[in-house]
């Protein structure tokens, strides 16, 4: 039996310590905007030395920075993510910003479960229920790129009241795309979404409960003549006696006329989008001006004056190191703000000069990008990257997309040119939505015309790209 013996070991090893101030850098990074000014009105609440600033105009050419020169806080925003911290909602607010300033900041020391209860929500929101069976629905970046903005569309009742013919022009698409996607998404639950007016909400419900008969088409074609209780002329029109109308009529009452009522103050609203991009007149240049959306940003400032009439007329020690907590954690706050402002702003200026093909042409432009490529260009990590594109949103001239959208993977053609793999699933696409009834293209066919265009794919890749559009082979279309 060996001897049992204790020995001492010294080894050296690296490990990060992130500091509360970068914890709560990167907690701010990754808050939507709602969140982020709910966060901004508890702060407000605790330190007496934050106030709110008046309203102004926030763009590009306000926020100062010298990018040959970074301060202190912005080499450790940018330097010290390796991609490896845990994640930021781990953090606790309170804790995190417990120790900024000298002797901590026992002000922002908020119970972590209250906080939670503030900026998580408990119900699901008409568009989160819909983006979720969209999810389900397709893998297809692209789709789910349309469907969201689909989506947005909506009203309050639930409906889709654009015209099909608008929505395919702003996205640069074909209106079979829209209808097709349509087609799927209008058997959303609840029944009735995406209707263009009440008589097709109605007709979806029905048609669902399968009880669209002809005699009913008829009755919800006519509904101003219900309104107006003209029941003789009805049943004349729908060719059914009184007692069978009298039934239709029943049957429509338990309809819901708005699908989107049941999800109460929670339904589907339009997108506030954190950066605005608009379109450069030619006779000033050309191009795109990108800048933050001053209705998103909270605006605060800390009042020195306060502070120093706190300061110079106490003498409590006490009191003193208070005041001064609070002065830092003020500093602190508006920096990080500033930060945050200038990293979202620079992430989706990039994002638009990469996809400048999309926002001209549309879909079937839309170039391949990772996070990798954005982070190298604007000399910031990965990880910072994702978190700016998450729950952050862009306004466009064709709408407003989440900046993660914009990330595609990619194939290389013949020429050495990259081809994002969604735009080519979307030449696929409209090959097969302009094929004719005598000239069905096999995935040979569809083969042979992209090489034409210089991109060089295997027929097994159409296959799995045709598998993921959910269209059938050429086969199955020709029997049509």
């Amino acid at each position: 039996m060996g001897k049992i013996s204790q020995s001492f070991d010294l080894r050296h090893s690296q490990s990060l310590v992130m500091t509360p101030q970068l914890q709560q850098a990167i907690k701010l990074l990754q808050m939507s905007n709602v969140e982020l000014n709910e966060f901004v009105e508890e702060e407000l609440a605790n330190n007496p030395l934050l106030e709110k600033k008046e309203e102004e105009n926030i763009n590009e050419s306000e926020i100062e920075h010298n990018p040959e020169e970074k301060d202190e806080f912005q080499a450790e925003f940018d330097e010290a993510w390796t991609g490896n911290e845990k994640d930021s909602s781990d953090f606790d607010a309170g804790s995190t910003m417990a120790d900024i300033g000298a002797g901590g900041n026992s002000k922002f020391e908020t119970n972590d479960d209250s906080y939670l209860e503030n900026t998580i929500k408990v119900e699901q929101t008409l568009s989160e229920y819909l983006l979720e069976q969209l999810h389900l629905m397709t893998e297809d970046s692209r789709d789910r790129m349309i469907g969201a903005l689909l989506i947005d569309q909506l009203d309050e009742s639930g409906y889709l009241r654009n015209e099909y013919e608008e929505l395919a022009k702003t996205l640069g698409c074909s209106l079979e795309k829209i209808e097709n996607l349509l087609s799927k998404m209008r058997k959303f639950d609840p029944a009735g979404i995406f209707a263009k007016n009440l008589s097709d909400c109605l007709s979806l419900q029905l048609e669902e409960k399968g009880t669209l008969d002809a005699p009913m088409k008829k009755l919800l074609a006519n509904l101003d003549i219900l309104a107006s209780h003209n029941l003789k002329k009805l049943c004349d029109i729908c060719e059914v006696n009184e007692t069978y109308l009298a039934d239709m009529i029943a049957e429509i009452k338990e309809l819901n006329p708005k699908p989107a009522s049941k999800f109460d103050h929670f339904i589907a609203q339009t997108v506030i989008p954190d950066v605005i991009m608009k379109s450069i007149p030619k006779n000033l240049g050309g191009g795109w001006k990108v800048e933050l959306n001053s209705e998103t940003l909270p605006k605060i400032l800390v009042n020195r004056e306060y502070y120093s009439h706190v300061n110079n007329s106490t003498k409590n020690k006490k009191d003193k190191e208070y005041i001064n907590q609070q002065l830092n954690s003020a500093n602190w706050l508006v920096k990080a703000l500033d930060q945050r402002a200038q990293t979202i702003l620079k992430v989706a200026s990039e994002i638009v000069e990469e996809q400048n093909g999309f926002f001209l042409y549309g879909i079937e432009y839309l170039k391949p990008l990772t996070l990798k490529d954005i982070a190298e260009e604007i000399d910031m990590h990965e990880s910072t990257v994702s978190r700016v594109t998450n729950n952050k949103y862009i306004g466009t001239p064709r709408g407003i997309f989440e900046l993660k959208y914009f990330f595609t993977t990619a194939l290389i053609g013949r020429d050495g040119q990259a081809h994002s793999a969604e735009a080519i699933k979307a030449k696929i696409k409209t090959m097969i939505d302009n094929e004719t009834a005598d000239n069905i293209l096999s995935d040979d066919n569809i083969v042979e015309n992209l090489q034409k265009e210089g991109i060089s794919i295997a027929r097994r890749t159409i296959a799995k790209y045709r598998d993921s559009l959910n269209i059938p082979s050429s086969l199955q279309r020709k029997k049509r």
